[in-house]
């Protein structure tokens, strides 16, 4: 089937030239079996979300608990089960059909001018496993010689009805996706599974590209729709009014997510899609919308306001009690810890005090010695702030600030990782 490539374009923003040369198929590293890894600075907005969808694959989905020893065949077989996860969350409804975009019978990088058009635009029977290996994966060198017109003229559309076979049909084209561009063909079947128009009302702006056309960077319209199924623009919970408009945010958890350092900015803000807060999680959040700054401390004045919020018993004669147990030297200020512990002592969260972290970038050049690897450490969660505990500052622990306010990070390395 002819691929529509005037309108997928349009929607990627005409794929810079040299974001296309550069980008690849879905390659494992050589030093971390379950790894993903990126050529220079992407295209990370595509490989994050499927790396995220990877390592729950593997980590739930086998008996094994040495994951990071994955064989071949359980890389293959992890690999495609996320892609095809992702897919199947695109799709709109199970009467749309699955669209793969793959390269045309005997075309693609690796092969020489092509001839007929009707033989590209095709959808072809023939499991692409079936190739010859070499066909299979073609090299990035011979990927210069496209420009973008011939790009699109060598793909095809195929589109199957049925997860069980949209799952064997990902599955038979393996190794297409880790060839080159295979990172592009699957962003493309994810586009076309979910249908441009889709994707255009749920941005929005309908000028927004997916991939913003200097510097190739995804938007989080993009990451949206690879991680949850919708290219909404927006990260919060359900839709808001905004001076008459509605704006689209998530409506349902998926089944990874994503800490941003824009929420420890103060760009942006992630609330219960993360999962059902605890009465002490709440009480932390309502104490915390009064101390914008983070100061870890309200005016006692407030007090009243925040235990009202709370639904917590709020008669002067008790408030007042409570600020002489909270502010026994009249400072004039309520901490959040003590707070915590007075009407929460007891409370559990259901988090442990403590779990086994691991760092991923796919970056070489952002990696110790250039290594792609996990970076193994502790999360220690404490109840409050304790000045007695104090670890790294990076932008890695302020993410997880987002969701533990208190948390520390210890690692086994004796350097910190890095997130750019």
């Amino acid at each position: 089937m002819r691929m529509r490539h005037v309108a997928v374009a349009t929607l990627m923003s005409a794929l810079p030239a040299s974001l296309l040369l550069a980008i690849r198929g879905f390659v494992f590293s050589e030093n971390e079996h379950t790894a993903l890894e990126q050529l220079e600075g992407g295209p990370c907005a595509v490989i994050a979300p499927v790396q995220a969808f990877l390592l729950k694959n593997i980590l739930f989905n086998r008996e094994s608990s040495d994951w990071r020893r994955a064989s071949e065949e359980d890389r293959k077989r992890a690999l495609c089960c996320t892609l095809s996860e992702i897919l199947e969350s695109a799709c709109p409804g199970p009467s749309i059909g699955f669209c793969l975009v793959t390269w045309a019978k005997g075309q693609g990088p690796h092969t020489g001018t092509h001839t007929n058009t009707q033989s590209q635009t095709q959808d072809t029977p023939e499991p692409e496993s079936s190739q010859p290996e070499q066909e299979q994966q073609p090299t990035a060198l011979a990927a210069e010689d496209l420009g973008f017109e011939r790009f699109h003229s060598v793909l095809q559309k195929r589109t199957v009805m049925s997860v069980s076979d949209l799952r064997e049909e990902v599955l038979s084209l393996y190794h297409t996706w880790r060839g080159c561009c295979g990172v592009l063909l699957f962003l493309y079947s994810v586009i076309l599974t979910k249908g441009i128009e889709n994707i255009r009302n749920e941005i929005q702006d309908t000028l927004e590209p997916l991939i913003d056309p200097v510097h190739g960077h995804g938007s989080q319209s993009l990451v949206n729709l690879l991680v949850t199924g919708h290219a909404v623009s927006n990260v919060w919970d359900g839709d808001r009014e905004c001076s008459g408009m509605k704006l689209h945010g998530i409506h349902k958890q998926a089944s990874v997510g994503f800490l941003t350092l824009m929420e420890s900015l103060r760009y942006c803000k992630e609330m219960s899609l993360v999962g059902p807060e605890s009465p002490s999680e709440q009480a932390r959040r309502v104490f915390q919308s009064f101390d914008p700054e983070d100061n870890g401390f309200i005016p006692e004045s407030l007090l009243e306001d925040v235990m009202k919020a709370l639904d917590l018993v709020s008669e002067p004669e008790y408030v007042s009690l409570v600020k002489g147990k909270l502010d026994p030297e009249s400072l004039g200020i309520i901490l959040l810890g003590p707070f915590l512990l007075e009407f929460f002592p007891d409370q559990d969260s259901g988090i442990p005090d403590s779990f086994p972290i691991y760092h991923y970038n796919g970056l070489k050049q952002s990696n110790h010695n250039e290594r792609v690897e996990y970076v193994e450490g502790t999360a220690l969660v404490l109840g409050f702030e304790d000045p007695m505990v104090r670890t790294d500052d990076t932008p890695v622990k302020r993410c997880l600030q987002t969701k533990w306010p208190y948390i520390e990070l210890l690692w086994s390395a004796n350097h910190s990782p890095s997130l750019n």
